[in-house]
């Protein structure tokens, strides 16, 4: 094993440790994507090869009969890799980052086999033998890459066992409460909430025409669906039952520049302003309008009891939330039915908050935020999905409807009840002073703030939620 060799195979490590947490584990978090199982079950066991390759050339020569297993090994990991990019092409769209990082280590990989396969030959020339080939600082080099990749090999097996035993909901039960063969356009079709309610709508037998500004997002959605790109699409005779307004830029993605805070208010408002703009001109004009709001419309009220009676508190939270709530008003003016649901923080391992919780968690390192003591009013993705339906169905509800589930928990019991589902502890607390420094309002309002809300508008309508509890909550989709 020559310098040069070794010099490669320590660029291959570090670049295959940087695909593994960066894009793996953190931004595309597979071991929480059911649809990733097979992947990961790849992962799993080449990660078990490199381990084996990385121990024993390490740390020895193998000659003979040996020699030739070690090629057989590099054989079945190179064919292992091409199943994996035909996974990954088939079941999902991988970052630029990623196929870019995956292409060098592919061209880098080419080179180690240039280097290591003459090598391996000559060994095998050689009568059937182990001889030790202790390299000093290269060979605990080695076998500290070994160590990493056998964990992770491991992870990534029970990881993939554990989304063997996710199952979802059947879709199609979760809007039940529509009439049948509705026509509903869904604007933010592609996004965490979007995409399980077009799932349900088009698995009931509903048509949906669905508004995408990435057309490259398109093979997310459920067929049958109509897909648009703009609302100017749709001739003034179409038929629309109803609309649902989910479209914006995500605020739970970056710190609140002030660039930042123009573009999230800019998308709701713009997008809600076309809404309202293409009622106007249909001739035959929809029953309800169901547009997005938050919980923040709020603010931040410490530990009281928040309706939909409940007053306000400035911040640039209530500022979006009546900005947006404010753009779909409007629609009334055409005898639409507007409903505001005003959506609490969405449980569910596909997006959301919490997926940003899940690998700390799971690696034992989570724990609460700042106090523990601000309230967290969350709602299952399905009871959403659930209530979306119902809205849609009462023509008796219009107005700001709160979207959380009826039980609240506090920061401290929110990270207790995720760490005991998991089995892990939650004992790492996040001081409050440093995420004031590092996210300014947007710690102070989506971290360290919170909102006790109660859905006093749905329940009193007899909006029946699956999930009333935390733990209810998790045991469905963790």
């Amino acid at each position: 094993m020559t310098p040069l060799l070794w010099t490669l195979v320590a660029i291959q490590i570090a670049m295959g440790a940087f695909d593994t947490f960066y894009h793996h584990e953190f931004t595309e978090r597979l071991a929480w994507r059911p649809s990733q199982r097979h992947e990961l079950q790849l992962h799993s066991v080449r990660n078990m090869l490199y381990a084996l390759l990385f121990l024993v050339l390490g740390w020895l020569e193998v000659h003979g009969i040996l020699a030739i297993a070690i090629l057989a090994v590099l054989v079945v990991e190179v064919v292992i890799t091409l199943m994996d990019f035909v996974e990954e092409d088939l079941s999902r769209k991988l970052p630029p980052s990623e196929r870019i990082n995956h292409t060098l280590l592919a061209i880098n990989y080419g080179a180690i086999l240039v280097l290591l396969v003459p090598v391996l030959i000559g060994w095998a020339m050689l009568p059937t033998a182990i001889v030790p080939a202790y390299a000093g600082l290269l060979s605990l080099f080695a076998t500290a890459a070994a160590f990493g990749a056998a964990l992770f090999g491991a992870r990534d097996f029970a990881a993939a066992r554990r989304l063997g035993r996710m199952a979802s909901r059947p879709a199609a039960t979760l809007v039940e409460k529509l009439p049948p063969r509705q026509t509903v356009l869904v604007t933010g079709a592609t996004g965490f909430i979007g995409s399980r309610l077009v799932a349900s709508l088009t698995a009931s037998g509903h048509q949906v025409i669905a508004l995408i500004r990435n057309p490259a997002k398109a093979e997310m959605l459920s067929p049958p669906v109509t897909l648009i790109t703009s609302l100017d699409q749709l001739p003034a005779e179409t038929r629309i039952d109803a609309i649902v307004n989910l479209a914006g830029e995500p605020i739970g993605n970056g710190l609140w520049t002030e660039a930042k805070r123009r573009r999230i208010i800019a998308s709701r408002i713009d997008m809600t302003a076309e809404v309202v703009k293409l009622i106007a001109r249909l001739e035959r004009k929809p029953q309800v309008l169901v547009s997005g709001s938050a919980i923040g419309w709020y603010g931040l009220w410490q530990d009281q009891v928040l309706t939909e009676s409940a007053k306000s508190h400035a911040c640039f939270s209530h500022q979006l939330c009546e900005t947006w709530e404010n753009a779909a008003k409007p629609a009334a003016e055409h005898g639409v039915r507007v409903a505001y649901l005003r959506i609490g923080l969405v449980v569910g391992t596909d997006g959301g908050f919490i997926t940003r919780m899940l690998t700390p968690f799971e690696f034992g390192l989570g724990g609460p935020l700042g106090s523990g003591k601000q309230w967290m009013s969350w709602i299952e993705r399905d009871d959403l999905v659930r209530l979306i339906a119902h809205v849609i169905a009462k023509p008796e509800l219009s107005g700001p409807v709160n979207a959380t589930a009826p039980i609240p928990v506090t920061n401290t019991k929110f990270t207790e009840e995720l760490g005991r589902r998991l089995h892990r502890p939650a004992i790492f607390r996040v001081p409050a002073p440093l995420l004031r420094a590092v996210g300014g309002d947007f710690a102070e309002e989506l971290l360290l703030g919170g909102q006790r809300v109660l859905p006093n508008k749905a329940l009193s309508n007899g909006f029946v939620f699956r999930h009333e509890t935390l733990r209810s909550a998790f045991e469905a989709i963790l």
